[in-house]
């Protein structure tokens, strides 16, 4: 028989024992401690009208199948559906909706939702409204009759802003529409959104579920069959599926995300002290640091309540666009590069990396200013972290 956990067993287990262990749903008589990459475009029929449960790797691949149930049981969600990206599965989940329909969207949100939103969704009909969703009053006045879901990012990328995940579900259910929460920051380790109420939960399993900068992934994880059943059918029809060495790759990396976690959160807010403490210099050449996990941040006391953790995502403010340019040229342990999540400490300029897109007047009002670096914080030695920084914002002269 396989060496599988069976349903009752993984109920009893902790997040890390799962998350190193997976369900174990394709273990087989081999004994293998990991799962197999199923390289198979497609798969034999025993006899007619019969199937092993696997006809064509568009539709599921085992090696998909033993991610996806492993991403559903630490997410607690009734199924996940694994993607080629997370914008592909942000694509795939705005197929949901028809034209006419309304959307209230975080205003500050990732550039590539925005993008999307703005040059595919509009195109198709849906309508897009962005809203501080941080304030619950704002949110509940942005519903319309034709309001069909809630899209929020918390932390949102880049400004850290914090909304009430489970306040927000109440508002939704109260006006039948949809909440979906970009989990990709906190990562099932330390929020989980369906838990709290949300409909679905979304990740760029690209960053913290993989972990290690090598592999592309997105996962939409629903909280009942239904949308699961909607969701599925979606997925075969426009086909954006997850490879098998890829979802290999994100499934291996998932098996050390809380070790990684907790030693990115605890660099992360190291860190983020370190740069306030430059903004109380004579003079600062740092002047705002947005951080969830500082004393100061607004969003504190919420994180305290829905999260077990504030993540390891930081952004900071320059004097000026000058020395913002000169940090992304002189960091060396730090890499200044696009993404974030991986155990490699990446440093990014929003205005022109990951916020291009979004219409400059929007940036400004947002905070997303030439002087804005976003830092994504890795497993380094936290002494060769901080001195990096501290060289390449002084010089080597003040190091």
């Amino acid at each position: 028989m396989p060496n599988t956990l069976g349903d009752n067993h993984v109920k009893g287990l902790a997040f890390e024992t799962l998350a190193l262990h997976g369900t174990r749903t394709n273990a087989d008589k081999t004994g293998a401690l990991t799962t197999p990459i199923y390289q198979s475009a497609t798969f034999a029929h025993p006899g007619v009208g019969r199937s092993t449960g696997f006809d064509y790797s568009r539709l599921q691949n085992p090696t998909r199948q033993a991610l996806e149930e492993t991403v559903a049981t630490l997410e607690g969600g009734d199924d996940a559906i694994a993607f080629t990206t997370g914008m592909a599965a942000i694509a795939c989940l705005m197929e949901l909706f028809a034209p006419g329909d309304h959307i209230i969207a975080s205003d500050d949100l990732y550039g590539g939702s925005v993008r999307l939103f703005s040059a595919v969704s509009g195109k198709n009909g849906i309508d897009v409204s962005y809203v501080d969703t941080s304030d619950i009053g704002a949110a509940r006045a942005a519903i319309r009759p034709n309001t069909k879901a809630m899209f929020v990012e918390t932390p949102t990328n880049p400004m850290m802003i914090v909304s009430d995940v489970a306040a927000l579900a109440g508002i939704c259910k109260e006006s039948g529409c949809l909440l979906i929460v970009d989990n990709t920051f906190l990562t099932p380790y330390l929020m989980k959104p369906i838990a709290l109420g949300a409909d679905i939960a979304l990740h760029s399993g690209t960053k913290y579920l993989g972990g290690h900068n090598d592999a592309l992934a997105g996962f939409l994880v629903t909280a009942r069959p239904e949308l699961s059943e909607r969701l599925r059918y979606l997925y075969k029809t426009t086909g954006a599926c997850i490879g098998p060495m890829d979802a290999y790759l994100v499934l291996r990396g998932i098996k050390t995300l809380p070790v990684r976690m907790d030693r990115q959160q605890g660099n992360a807010m190291e860190i983020a002290r370190w740069l306030k403490e430059q903004t109380r210099r004579a003079d600062p050449a740092v002047t705002a640091v947005y951080y969830p996990g500082l004393d100061d941040h607004p969003g504190l006391e919420l994180s305290k309540r829905q999260a077990s953790g504030f993540g390891a995502m930081i952004s900071f403010t320059m004097k000026d666009e000058a020395l913002a340019h000169g940090v992304l040229e002189r960091v060396r342990v730090v890499q200044f590069a696009e993404s974030l999540g991986g155990i490699e400490s990446l440093i990014t300029y929003p205005t022109m990396q990951t916020h291009a897109d979004v219409p400059p007047e929007v940036k400004e009002a947002r905070g997303i200013t030439s002087k804005l670096l976003r830092l994504s914080v890795g497993i380094e030695n936290i002494k060769d972290l901080k001195a990096d920084l501290e060289q390449a914002i002084y010089g080597e002269s003040q190091t």
